[in-house]
């Protein structure tokens, strides 16, 4: 019996192979059951699509100026306010809900709720779990010093020979034992003990992350010993990305939305304008 080879082409002629066959008995029992089910397939939504109408966001409400909870118990700050505005931008209706640090991204991946925005640094370690918009703040790290030092300027000549405190195990002390080599740099539990021993005179300046020096600056008796000396020069290498709206990895659309408010924002200056109501130096 002669061997017909078949040429198959799913794109040119899809059902080719139903040509084929005793009086054509294929062609005319599936041929019509095939279409009915392609056109079925072409007509269901995408499972990874999604009308983006409602979007939940989950914050810690525990880190003040970011995220608190208000009087009526509340969430409120920076990030709800800025929440709100980008979900104004995309068109959406946002809910806030509070979440525990811990069960933060656990509870993202389990779709308890949309994205989080709740001082969230972007890190390697987290992008293999879930994605991050854009960043939306950049918080600088800065040196103060104790006024009677007359320490001029942050460069690494100045503070040659001194001994700058900071926080242990944080991405500061690594830029300080990698840029300052002639610093003898002494850690500590917290800012707040590096700044007590500044003001004590055991040690010349502190380097952390600047909201936290200011807030203490402002609010602590202890600190009128102190002055703020400068900014350090951001490097990703050291301080990372910056702080970004957490989303699942499959909600490519949601972080298109987020991106897109957040350029917008940015360009007419609302972003300037709220952030003003919580910081005092720029953060972007």
């Amino acid at each position: 019996m002669p061997v017909t080879l078949l040429r198959w082409s799913p794109m040119t002629r899809p059902f080719a192979f139903l040509e084929h066959g005793p009086a054509g008995c294929w062609s005319e029992f599936l041929r019509p059951l095939l279409i009915a089910a392609l056109m079925l397939t072409a007509s269901l939504p995408c499972a990874d699509a999604k009308d983006w109408q409602q979007v939940r966001i989950a914050s810690e409400g525990a880190r003040p100026p970011y995220n608190y909870l208000n009087a009526e118990n509340q969430l409120d700050g920076f990030e709800i306010e800025l929440g709100r505005e980008l979900c104004a931008r995309m068109k959406v209706t946002c809910t806030f809900v509070t979440q525990d640090w811990e069960g933060m991204i656990p509870n993202l991946i389990a779709n308890q709720y949309d994205a989080i925005m709740a001082a969230m640094e972007i890190t390697d370690s987290r992008l293999e779990k879930i994605a991050f918009s854009k960043a939306y703040l950049r918080m600088p790290s800065a040196l103060v010093s104790a006024r009677k030092r007359q320490i001029r300027d942050a460069t690494q000549d100045t503070l040659k020979g001194r001994t700058i405190g900071v926080a242990s195990s944080t991405p500061q002390e690594t830029y300080l034992e990698e840029r300052y080599p002639a610093s003898t740099v002494k850690t500590y539990d917290s800012n707040e003990d590096a700044i007590l021993d500044l003001a004590e005179g055991r040690i010349d300046a502190v380097f952390g992350e600047k909201d936290a020096l200011m807030d203490f600056l402002k609010r602590r008796y202890e600190a009128k010993c102190c002055k703020y000396l400068a900014d350090v020069p951001r490097d990703p290498a050291f301080f990372g990305e910056g702080i970004g709206i957490g989303l699942r990895q499959q909600d490519t659309d949601l972080k298109a939305m987020f991106d897109k408010a957040l350029d917008e924002i940015t360009a007419d200056g609302t972003y300037a304008r709220i952030a003003a109501k919580y910081f005092d130096f720029d953060v972007r």
